[in-house]
């Protein structure tokens, strides 16, 4: 199971698990495994709610958003303690999911590699299950930053949104918005804007994959007044200079000596 060395079982086992975006058919199988296999699941109570038929007769430990360390502090002492521990994300745990929390609680305490043993079953990303329902955005270099200035300062993300934008990368953005953090994005639109027209396409993906699925292509001019319709469910994926919209879908070309938008 999920790469586990059998002859260290004793010794504990922290798996780190990516959800991906809630259907059940996007779900990897070794992430099914995993869970199965696990003696303790550990996660976001919403996320443990959506694994909820697959975790009956385990250990749960449930904490909320914010909790992150918490859990991830949790989860090593109790795979310490020779356990065999899920620690769950949405998405993929490596990509702001629950892998850094972990290593962190590691590193604190002078991991020695093996015990307990640490292993990560992907998943499919945010950023992923957006652009597969927006089209074909991603087809060029593209970048993932996230607007949350809660572990990052404003100023390192302000300069990798100027580098982003100066690079003609498409953009990727992970928690745009919070009932907190109100104004990152439209501070985020209006330094790309000085970098690309007003007519780029944006895709919001909110709860991808999902019963409230909710799927908007607009412009980055008029992503302002679509502002309202984003939280921290949503993805936004903000096209380059080649991207355009054709029939509701949102396209980059593969490369830049493709006529970039329809007349």
């Amino acid at each position: 199971m999920a790469n586990l060395d059998s002859n260290k079982a004793s010794d504990g086992a922290l798996i780190l698990v990516g959800l991906g975006p809630g259907d059940p058919d996007l779900l990897a199988p070794g992430a099914a495994a995993a869970l199965e296999g696990a003696d303790v699941v550990v996660g976001f109570r919403g996320y443990m709610d959506q694994i909820g038929s697959m975790t009956t007769g385990k250990e749960l430990v449930s904490m909320e958003l914010g909790q992150e360390l918490e859990r991830a502090s949790r989860a090593v002492d109790l795979a310490s303690a020779g356990r065999t521990v899920a620690v769950v994300s949405s998405g993929d745990a490596g990509v702001y999911g629950m892998s850094g929390p972990v290593f962190r609680v590691l590193t604190e305490r002078n991991w020695d590699g093996q015990h307990p043993q640490v292993v990560t079953v992907p998943g499919v990303s945010a950023l992923q299950s957006a652009a597969a329902l927006l089209g074909s955005p991603l087809m060029q270099d593209f970048c993932a930053i996230s607007l949350s200035n809660l572990l990052t300062p404003w100023e390192t993300i302000v300069r990798r949104l100027e580098g982003a934008a100066a690079g003609d990368f498409v953009v990727a953005l992970y928690n745009p918005r919070s009932r907190r953090r109100d104004w990152q994005l439209l501070e985020a639109r209006r330094i790309l804007l000085e970098h690309r027209p007003g007519d780029t396409p944006v895709g919001l993906v909110r709860e991808a994959y999902r019963d409230d699925q909710n799927i908007t292509i607009t412009t980055l001019g008029d992503l302002d007044v679509k502002y309202a319709d984003v939280d921290m469910f949503t993805t936004v994926i903000i096209g380059n200079s080649t991207s355009y919209v054709l029939s509701g879908k949102m396209v980059t070309p593969r490369g830049y000596e493709e006529k970039s938008r329809p007349e």
